[in-house]
């Protein structure tokens, strides 16, 4: 219904040849803008709702009562309903080791929380459909166990900053939410994240659009396609300075793979962008040694790859 809407907008009452590259990319981005706002204030209500009940003291107290190996599991499916931002990273850390949880654990949480979250599964949805965003989901909860298992049998507590330990951050009551809260919360909870992410939604469909529409397929096909050994790991070495959420890379990666692009390397760019940002590494490296901090990002840029190679090699 929506695309035929669009169709008709674009073709009959502006006129517009089917032809154009400015056509292409017009319907490309009123079409995909209208279906993933949609989707975000759907979808991000009833997570929310689900979110409400795993506040982050909560979280701290299932993880701390399970075996680490079911706790790297656990931590990371938490870390999809969990909420996580770049500047949160540093109280949760100290959190989760104060409360006993841990090193491995808490990393299966760092990694999860920020490339896994519902602004990426609702805009997969919208633009890939669900297949693909279940894979991706998939693939970053295997990335985020496996490395923090890898994390946590290497036995590195002793590279965390000393004074973490030192900290005691102290228990919290966790008050009990009627329904009517509940509802209330996710109705804030939409219009918060909308108003944070509208802006890197608008312009990565803008900048997708513009792609879509002029970007020559046969540079994109050389510099990642798939017959380019080299187009993960060299993907995820540019993903790891872009500072960008799910918003803003998503509608870009949706070109890349219409152009051409296999779509192992473009799950592997979208988790370097997600969950490698180096906002996030200058703020871990307040509780973490610099040797753990590039043992973190090395052992989740490999599982990374390998996610890339082996979907490459599979689809």
């Amino acid at each position: 219904m929506w695309k035929l809407l669009i169709d008709t907008l674009i073709y009959d009452w502006l006129g517009m040849p089917k032809t154009s590259h400015l056509t292409a990319a017009l319907h490309f981005f009123i079409y995909d803008t209208g279906k993933i706002f949609f989707l975000l204030a759907v979808i991000i209500f009833f997570i929310a709702i689900i979110r409400s009940f795993f506040p982050p003291e909560r979280t701290k107290r299932i993880l701390g009562k399970v075996p680490e190996t079911i706790g790297n599991v656990l931590a990371a499916l938490l870390g999809i309903v969990t909420p996580f931002c770049s500047c949160s990273a540093v109280p949760l850390f100290i959190g989760f080791i104060e409360a006993g949880i841990p090193l491995g654990v808490t990393f299966s949480f760092l990694v999860a929380s920020p490339m896994i979250n519902e602004v990426a599964l609702i805009m997969l949805w919208g633009l890939f459909g669900w297949q693909t965003a279940f894979l991706y989901i998939g693939s970053g909860l295997v990335v985020a166990i496996l490395s923090g298992i890898i994390i946590g049998r290497m036995k590195l507590e002793h590279l965390v900053e000393g004074y973490v330990y030192e900290i005691s951050t102290g228990t919290m009551e966790i008050p009990e939410q009627t329904w009517t809260q509940r509802l209330v919360y996710a109705r804030d909870y939409v219009i918060e994240i909308i108003q944070k992410v509208w802006i890197y939604v608008l312009i990565g469909i803008g900048f997708g659009a513009f792609m879509h529409g002029y970007a020559p397929q046969d540079l994109l096909l050389h510099i990642a396609g798939k017959d380019n050994l080299f187009a993960v790991p060299l993907v995820v070495i540019i993903g790891v300075p872009l500072y960008s959420n799910a918003a803003g890379v998503i509608p870009i990666v949706k070109v890349l793979m219409d152009k051409g692009m296999a779509i192992g390397t473009a799950l592997a760019f979208m988790m370097a962008v997600t969950a490698l940002s180096l906002p996030e590494a200058i703020i871990l490296r307040k509780v973490l040694k610099l040797k753990l901090l590039l043992i973190y990002f090395g052992v989740v840029a490999l599982g990374i790859i390998m996610t890339g190679y082996i979907f490459n090699m599979i689809l």
